[in-house]
């Protein structure tokens, strides 16, 4: 690992190494006035609304910081992730991770001198003000370090546009491509999710049950992909036509085949947001890879995607022409 490498992990990899060791140690610190049975879930206005026992607690809340640190540390070490979205990932570590170290401490606190059996603990609303400015704060910093760590460079940024692979169409010749892929478990999924969302508000509460079945909804309609390259760019829907997403030919400088990592470069599957780039992922593999003008990503995983690539190259050069 080089010297700029082990930079980069370290500023990832710290804000949650902080924060589980701050966590850990206020639990150690407090454990002694800590009840046997902990407030540990409350309602929008702050009341407790369940209890857990204080080993559980430890259990359940222990990895979640470091869980997420291991996440965090391989999209920033394997996502492909360059300049300032790389900067900017940095940060988001630093404001993630300060926002789960006050929220599990904070709910520490409100348990703290709790008799047995006795008035409820609270959870007042100010307390997630108080964790989103830690977060705010805590990003900021995250930012500022980044800086003493240069990002890596995109391998593509001084790429001749020239260089990339066209399918040669004749004047006026009219051609477009399609494909469909998806993961097999994502409908798995979706039916998993669809029976404990049933089950959830069958014995506890419809609120959170019908989100559940919402989620499961939505898991199905993008459990796979339709994409298409023609004269309109690149077009990418789920089971159903709408929502879609377009990315027209104007706003596309280029479009490459590579293979993507879900997780490492995009914390997941299904439609997701990161900094620097968008994409429509179901699972990792081979995708279309269209570079924006001003240098934002829109990614989507799907078969032949060398075929797709080079068909849109072609047509954003067609369109830029004016033909």
């Amino acid at each position: 690992m080089t010297r700029k490498n082990l930079g980069r992990t370290t500023l990832a990899a710290l804000p949650f190494l902080l924060a589980f060791l701050v966590d850990l140690i206020l639990f150690l610190a407090l454990e002694d006035r800590l009840p046997t049975r902990l407030a540990g879930h409350f309602d929008l206005s702050g009341d407790v609304n369940g209890y857990v026992d204080r080993t559980t607690y430890v259990l359940v809340t222990a990895p979640v910081l470091p869980v997420l640190g291991a996440a965090w540390l391989l999209m920033v070490v394997r996502g492909r992730i360059h300049g300032r979205a790389h900067r900017l990932l940095i940060g988001g570590g630093w404001a993630v991770a300060a926002f789960f170290s006050y929220v599990l401490g904070a709910t520490l606190i409100v348990n703290l001198d709790a008799p047995e059996g006795g008035p409820a603990a609270r959870f007042p609303l100010w307390h997630l003000a108080a964790a989103f400015g830690a977060a705010a704060l805590a990003g900021s910093i995250g930012l500022l370090l980044a800086r003493l760590a240069p990002a890596p460079q995109d391998p593509d940024a001084g790429r001749d546009p020239a260089d990339r692979r066209r399918i040669p169409l004749a004047d006026g010749e009219v051609a477009g491509w399609a494909r469909t892929t998806g993961a097999w478990w994502t409908p798995v999924g979706a039916l998993v999710l669809a029976a404990t969302g049933t089950g959830v508000g069958y014995a506890v509460n419809w609120f959170i049950g019908a989100a559940l079945l919402v989620l499961a909804v939505l898991v199905l309609v993008f459990s796979r992909a339709h994409v298409t390259v023609d004269r309109r760019g690149l077009t990418v829907s789920g089971l159903l036509p709408w929502p879609r997403v377009q990315v027209p030919l104007e706003r596309i400088e280029t479009a490459d085949s590579r293979r993507v990592d879900a997780v490492a470069e995009f914390g997941g599957w299904g439609y997701r947001i990161r900094p620097g780039r968008t994409g429509f992922i179901v699972r990792s593999g081979e995708a279309i890879v269209a570079r924006q003008r001003g240098g934002r990503e829109f990614a989507v995983t799907v078969e032949d995607s060398a075929t797709g690539a080079a068909l849109l190259n072609t047509l954003v050069d067609r369109n830029r022409a004016g033909r």
